[in-house]
């Protein structure tokens, strides 16, 4: 027998699919020509689809437009980058500032002296360093904390991303079969073109799990540099973490002597003002910041407390050309100062919970076994009637339902990411109208579905 509503999903996803392919003609043509030159067709693998991405034109306010002149409500949000939405009047008024009076000198200005001190005060940072996105972020704190510790194994979160550089891309979205038993997670690497030496390097933890990091510590915690992770768990939809988990990580940290890093990436100036470390409470070593502090611009930066950047000053290397450029910086401090204010945050938690509230209630109505998440700015709907609490539970979603429902929301106006582990992101420019034609659509999707 099979599950339930496994016929109406798949007659769902063939019907969709076909025609959202009869919408996209020119991004099919596009895919064509863009395919002989960039590999799979796009500028970044996560860009990719199935036969083909939908390539944009252009963005206003919360919608976009592609290549075929179809324009969407945008919830995808570049990937999160966009909480000010497309083109803001703010942004659009730094950014030709900056292109007016220079845009690279290799040379810190003072505006990006001033967006370094407002990222120190938003997040609650002693001192902080740029550079150009999350993986670079990443890169560099992971090893200002071997520098730091004089250790080089990396600790971090079974299925979580924090970039493609070779230390972190284990243990990202490895198969049931290859992840090891619940105790001993498997450290299997993401991609092709890892030298295997570097799995003894990195070790993986459960996400959720206070205990597996108080084990592991407790074994070789004289080895282990850092633990990096996502505060909220992004690589699987939106994952909180657990009452007291955090605090008690910690704690594990402190004792130990290993550096706590906050991949923030997705997270910060997102889910609050200060990120996960005002939402929650807890104040890590260093953390790592890129998509939403750039305005929509290609800005990243990690920071931390004094003692452990310090060690930038005494041999340990962080440097790039484009770190900190004039664009960026006046890009970031018109978003973080002008654009992302606290009554913007308050627009984004009413926005946040009207949008779940209204996914929720067609859940309950029709059955669905799925539920939704709700952090301002960022939330999801995950096909798992149960929520989340690490990787493991996100194996047990269901896959057929997301790809009947990603075609159905695309062809009814509402941009998404496509991947069932991404999320919604919700701009400043977003109103409560937009919300309710993604809640409507996503409703009638529930009712086709449960037909």
């Amino acid at each position: 027998m099979s599950e339930p509503f496994t016929t109406n999903a798949e007659r769902i996803a063939f019907s969709e699919q076909a025609r959202l392919l009869d919408a996209t003609t020119k991004s099919k043509a596009l895919f064509e020509r863009a395919v002989k030159h960039l590999p799979l067709g796009v500028g970044s693998s996560f860009q990719a689809g199935n036969p083909y991405p939908i390539y944009l034109e252009r963005g206003e306010g919360a919608r976009v437009w592609d290549v075929d002149g179809n324009d969407y409500l945008d919830f995808h949000g570049g990937f999160g980058c966009n909480v000010v939405g497309h083109a803001h009047p703010k942004i659009v008024e730094a950014i030709d500032r900056a292109v007016r009076s220079g845009t690279h000198f290799a040379v810190t200005t003072e505006k990006a002296v001033e967006f370094a001190e407002e990222l120190c005060r938003r997040f609650r940072l002693d001192k902080v360093r740029f550079c150009n996105s999350g993986t670079e972020a990443t890169m560099d704190a992971v090893r200002i904390a071997r520098a730091a510790t004089g250790r080089e194994v990396v600790a971090k979160i079974e299925g979580s991303y924090h970039g493609h550089h070779d230390t972190v891309m284990f243990s990202v979205v490895p198969n049931a079969d290859a992840m090891g038993g619940r105790e001993q997670p498997a450290s299997t690497p993401m991609s092709r073109g890892i030298p295997a030496e570097m799995a003894k390097w990195t070790t993986v933890v459960p996400f959720n799990d206070a205990a597996a990091v108080e084990r592991l510590f407790s074994e070789r915690g004289s080895e282990i540099a850092c633990l990096i992770m996502e505060p909220v768990m992004m690589n699987i939809g939106v994952v909180p973490p657990a009452p007291g988990y955090l605090e008690a990580v910690r704690e594990q940290c402190t004792k130990h002597g290993v550096v706590f890093i906050f991949d923030e990436v997705k997270s910060g100036a997102t889910i609050a003002e200060g990120g996960a470390t005002e939402r929650y409470g807890v104040q890590p070593d260093l953390a790592c910041f890129a998509k939403a502090i750039g305005g929509g611009t290609p800005a990243a930066a990690f920071g931390g407390k004094a003692e452990v950047m310090d060690v930038i000053e005494h041999g340990a290397a962080q440097q790039g050309t484009f770190n900190g450029n004039p664009l960026v910086a006046a890009a970031g401090v018109a978003a973080l100062t002008e654009v992302l204010t606290p009554d913007a945050y308050e627009h984004l938690e009413k926005l946040g919970s009207r949008l779940a509230d209204g996914c929720s209630m067609a859940i309950a109505e029709h059955g669905i076994p799925a539920h939704t998440v709700d952090l301002g700015a960022k939330g999801c709907i995950s096909y798992r009637a149960e929520p989340l609490t690490n990787y493991r539970d996100f194996l047990e979603t269901r896959t057929d339902l997301y790809a009947a429902s990603y075609p159905w929301v695309v062809n009814r106006g509402v941009f998404m990411t496509p991947g069932d582990e991404e999320q919604w992101t919700i701009s400043v420019q977003h109103t409560e109208a937009d919300v309710d034609k993604y809640v409507e659509a996503f409703a009638d999707f529930c009712a086709a579905l449960a037909k």
